[in-house]
């Protein structure tokens, strides 16, 4: 390790465990030079990143009552995109996000929230289609979370290439993610995606996948099998596991480690862009009750963390965009076997909390992968 990464590692460890050290005589001098390194290494390392994906405004009634019971609702605004945007943001990372919102006061409000979360909308367009919105009711115990969507018409649906100057939105880029579920939408969303993906590809920047398939999308005349298998071979990391490798490959491999393995290196054989897999793997004991680990495959070796558990769950909603954020800030800041840690940190904390976006912080998420799960008041 090179003297500027050793100490970026070391600074991020004292700011995390909030350490201070003196260093008589030459502190001062040290400490100048020091910061002088981590701003090179910052600005030659850390870049922006770009999201594609639909906002949507979530309608739910509180304290896990069903519609049938409710008289009003709390309204949140999120998309699986946008959230992982909004956790980066949240972490300090420059983002911006690609989508289309409504021309009216409803996307006006959803402007506002990019905005308040720190998100850049440069490439935001306003446009004469409705916002898109899901209904939740949150589950509890045995009874599971149900979700209906109103999205087939929406303004995101009806987004095209040409409203999208891809050159411009990926200049100085470093990172650019996406999901399964844009290309679900429509034509379209495909279409510009793709577009985007293939811009990415040529200036070199890195594509993160998370293939996500939704059963419920996928109206508009598409394979998603041939879709998300063409977009994937444009991308360098896949979010994903074992089930998501068998739908795009069309394999049977199993879903223990061995299978992991042999699953990644099928992926990898298959589109050679590919560098890396990672993935979380869920046990659902209840709605209420969840345990959360991540694994990976980095191209050499095979990397996993421990096990998180968390038995009083507040909202699952955007668990998996905060596992996507999260790795996604680790890889800019950590090895990969850290970031995997972080990545799984971040998802288990977002189940702790109500609304679609991960708001905790990166000393919090440092905390509970370096093992502090005992949730104590901090005075």
């Amino acid at each position: 390790m090179d003297l500027k990464k050793w100490l970026k590692k070391l600074w991020i460890l004292l700011k995390v465990s909030e350490i201070n050290i003196e260093i008589k005589a030459t502190g001062k001098l040290y400490s100048q030079s020091f910061n002088f390194l981590l701003m090179q290494e910052e600005a030659s390392e850390i870049k922006k990143i770009v999201t594609f994906g639909e906002v949507l405004m979530r309608l739910s009634p509180s304290d896990n009552r069903k519609l049938l019971q409710a008289t009003q609702m709390d309204f949140f605004f999120g998309g699986t995109e946008m959230n992982v945007a909004a956790s980066l943001a949240n972490m300090g990372i420059e983002v911006h996000h690609v989508t289309n919102v409504s021309n009216d006061i409803v996307g006006e409000a959803a402007l506002s929230t990019l905005r308040k979360y720190g998100i850049g909308i440069s490439a935001v367009k306003k446009v004469n289609f409705p916002l898109g919105l899901y209904f939740l009711e949150v589950g509890s115990a045995m009874r599971s979370s149900q979700i209906a969507y109103n999205r087939l018409n929406s303004c995101f649906a009806n987004i095209n290439p040409d409203q999208v100057d891809w050159e411009k939105v990926l200049e100085g880029c470093n990172f650019m993610h996406w999901s399964g579920i844009s290309p679900g939408i429509s034509e379209g969303a495909y279409q510009t995606l793709k577009a985007g993906l293939e811009v990415a590809r040529d200036k070199g920047v890195i594509v993160t996948a998370d293939p996500a398939y939704r059963s419920n999308l996928w109206k508009y005349g598409r394979n998603s099998h041939d879709v998300l298998k063409e977009l994937v071979s444009l991308s360098t990391i896949f979010i994903g596991g074992v089930r998501e490798i068998n739908e795009i490959l069309k394999t049977e491999f199993s879903e223990d480690e061995e299978g992991f393995i042999s699953a990644s290196k099928a992926l990898i054989a298959e589109f050679p862009k590919i560098k890396k897999v990672f993935d979380k793997v869920r046990t659902s004991v209840d709605a209420s009750w969840q345990k959360i680990f991540a694994q990976a495959w980095n191209g050499e070796n095979f990397l996993s963390t421990t096990e998180l558990e968390i038995t009083s769950v507040v909202d699952r909603i955007g668990t998996g965009d905060a596992f996507a954020a999260g790795l996604l800030y680790g890889l800019q800041h950590f090895d990969d076997e850290e970031a995997l840690s972080f990545a799984n940190a971040a998802c288990a904390l977002k189940h702790t909390h109500v609304g679609d976006v991960n708001l905790v912080s990166v000393e919090e998420v440092m905390e509970v992968a370096k093992g502090k799960t005992d949730g104590r008041i901090k005075r």
